[in-house]
């Protein structure tokens, strides 16, 4: 067998990273240690805080490495900007930088009640209300319909990478294959943004909540500083406590925290069957009319603003490396709970219009009220603690996934390998979930919701267009085998999509009247899916596949790009102001790093050059 065939067999490409050549002559002893895979080095202790173990790439060795990398910047972004991963390094080489495997222990049980407890928190009790009595009237039902489709648009793509590819990275790594690796770094930075802002974003939702139990004052348990600024100065220690918690028990291990969330999760189920059937025992028909009083626009609006309601799912597709029958049970898992999630999200959404006619409806407590209405006054700690128990499985799996982005992320070298280990016992990466714990925790700590809600909300709604991208590329692109035609065209009704979707959302968010300007982009759109549609698909899915493409994913670029239009101008601005600081940080680190791991020997020539160099000095 040649050596070629047997890399194809073990599906690792010939030109995949590696550190060091095992066969490679050196100096020294530690030299040798460093040639070795990481599966054949001598075990090494988990808690360790060395320089070599945040940044062992030959380019930060010393300062005069460091300058020497950073004089041939152009070059290594040149080099890095296009540079796209495999399937093989996502699922076989980058693993190596964990030291130990993740535990395989996640059935699609246990992905359909992940996917429950990290989507359904407060959103449903909270917007609800709001968006009946402000947007859409009894037609809410409807909107929660309209956003259910998109999230699921999305959880397809998801769907096909994580079983093509069942790795922690989730949409990191899919990304790094499809678009490359800066495109793969954007999608990081924005990753990592999410992680910490959501979590935050939740924590102080939960003292909010529990606080408005207590006394009608959400920030009852909170420390007023005068001297900050407006949105940073209300202290939170609730939060702080909470997010610590949860976090510390997502590190004991998956399974167990699996088994928490499901439990918690079947019980909180239960509850909402029950108001789900006391609406419609109590509710009247009559109550539905006019269906639509603030008609089609007020219904698109209030899906825009519910659609915060549906995220989460992308936590459970960073859970795949975990999972022990990927192909089926990832399907089973996120496809599932979300059907689910939608189906529940209508009934619950049904069942106030039909307790309260919609001018009623209170827009703070809008299920606990329309209780009180029917008599039901204790029904309002009923969905006080249901909603709790909601927030807090989310953090609880938002805690896993988010830890799991992190991993797979330290694995390419983009932030310090050292947080891709995983401990030996647990199974779990406990730096990972540490870096999430601690910048969440002080996020929470100081930052209001609506500062943190505007830059989730873009970070989130970004990565799903790329991903749905991302897919088209997968279905339409292979290098070397595409011909350059058939690359064109595929651009060209790409470029038609994206335009086309942006029109759209520039006339809906600009209010211009009549329906010339939606119908012409409305047909561009169709002509691009068309003219991608006609194209010859260059990859079959290994096992599963989304159906109808490229109109799912093309579907699903226009209704992201519609709700990021959605979004106000505070949101843009805060979104470019953290991409610029994170661009800093790869010109300065990341390209380095991930230039050095894709370059070994090329850096190992250039360091012992550098060595001798300085011993003719001395």
């Amino acid at each position: 067998m040649t050596i070629s065939e047997h890399s194809q067999q073990l599906k690792i490409p010939l030109n995949s990273s590696k550190k060091f050549s095992v066969t490679s002559p050196s100096p020294s002893t530690s030299t040798k240690m460093e040639s070795l895979p990481k599966t054949q080095q001598p075990h090494k202790r988990y808690w360790r805080f060395s320089k070599q173990d945040f940044f062992p790439e030959p380019s930060f060795h010393n300062l005069g490495s460091y300058k020497n990398a950073l004089s041939q910047t152009p070059n290594r972004l040149k080099n890095r900007l296009f540079a796209r991963s495999s399937d093989s390094s996502e699922l076989v080489e980058l693993k190596k930088e964990s030291e130990n495997e993740m535990k395989l222990c996640l059935t699609w049980w246990d992905l359909i009640w992940l996917g429950f407890g990290s989507v359904v928190g407060s959103g449903i009790f909270s917007i609800t209300g709001q968006e009946t009595r402000n947007d859409a009237g009894p037609a809410i039902v409807l909107s929660y319909a309209i956003s259910g489709l998109s999230a699921l648009l999305s959880v397809f793509c998801y769907t096909e990478f994580s079983v093509d590819i069942p790795v922690a990275g989730g949409s990191f790594s899919f990304l790094r294959i499809e678009l490359g690796d800066f495109v793969a770094f954007i999608a990081a930075a924005n990753i990592l943004l999410e992680a910490m802002v959501g979590a935050a974003g939740l924590g102080r939702s939960w003292s909010s909540y529990f606080a408005s139990i207590i006394k009608n004052n959400p920030d009852f348990l909170r420390i007023k500083i005068d001297s900050f600024v407006e949105g940073f100065n209300l202290l939170d220690p609730i939060a702080v406590v909470v997010l610590a918690l949860a976090n510390g028990v997502a590190m004991t291990g998956t399974k167990m925290t699996s088994t928490l969330n499901w439990v918690s999760s079947i019980i909180s189920a239960g509850v909402i069957v029950f108001i789900i059937i006391v609406g419609f025992v109590n509710g009247k028909t009559s109550n539905l009319v006019p269906f639509f009083p603030f008609g089609a626009g007020g219904v698109f609006r209030a899906a825009a603003v519910v659609y915060w309601s549906y995220t989460g799912f992308d936590m459970v597709a960073n859970m795949a490396e975990e999972t022990k029958r990927p192909s089926r049970d990832i399907p089973l898992g996120l496809l599932g709970s979300m059907s689910m999630i939608t189906v529940v999200y209508c009934l619950m959404a049904l069942a106030l219009a039909m307790m309260v006619k919609y001018t009623q409806v209170d827009v703070n407590a809008a299920y606990s009220v329309a209780f009180e209405g029917i008599g039901m006054y204790w029904a309002k700690y009923l969905v006080g603690i249901c909603a709790l128990k909601g927030m807090t499985t989310s953090m609880l799996v938002g805690s896993l996934g988010q830890s799991r982005y992190t991993t797979q992320i330290a694995r390419a070298h983009m932030i310090p390998p050292w947080f891709a280990l995983v401990h030996p016992k647990t199974g779990t990466p406990i730096y990972a979930t540490l870096l999430t714990t601690i910048t969440s925790c002080i996020l929470a700590l100081f930052t209001s919701l609506d500062v943190l809600s505007s830059v989730f909300s873009f970070s989130t709604l970004s990565i799903f267009m790329l991903m749905a991208v991302a897919l088209l590329v997968r279905r339409y692109y292979v290098t070397d085998v595409t011909l350059k035609h058939d690359l064109g065209k595929f651009l060209l009704c790409l470029f038609i999509v994206f335009g086309s979707s942006i029109g759209a959302t520039v006339l809906w968010s600009t209010d211009v009247k009549g329906w010339v300007g939606y119908a012409v982009t409305g047909i561009l759109w169709l002509l691009g899916t068309s003219g991608m549609a006609l194209l010859p698909k260059q990859r079959i899915p290994k096992v599963w596949g989304v159906p109808l493409v490229p109109w799912v994913p093309s579907l699903s670029i226009g209704m992201n790009i519609f709700l990021i239009g959605s979004l106000g101008k505070a949101a843009f601005y805060r979104f470019f102001i953290c991409s610029a600081v994170m661009l800093i940080y790869y010109v300065l680190v990341g390209v380095h790093a991930t230039y050095d791991i894709a370059h070994p020997d090329k850096q190992k020539s250039v360091n012992e050059e550098e060595k001798e160099s300085s011993d003719q000095v001395l």
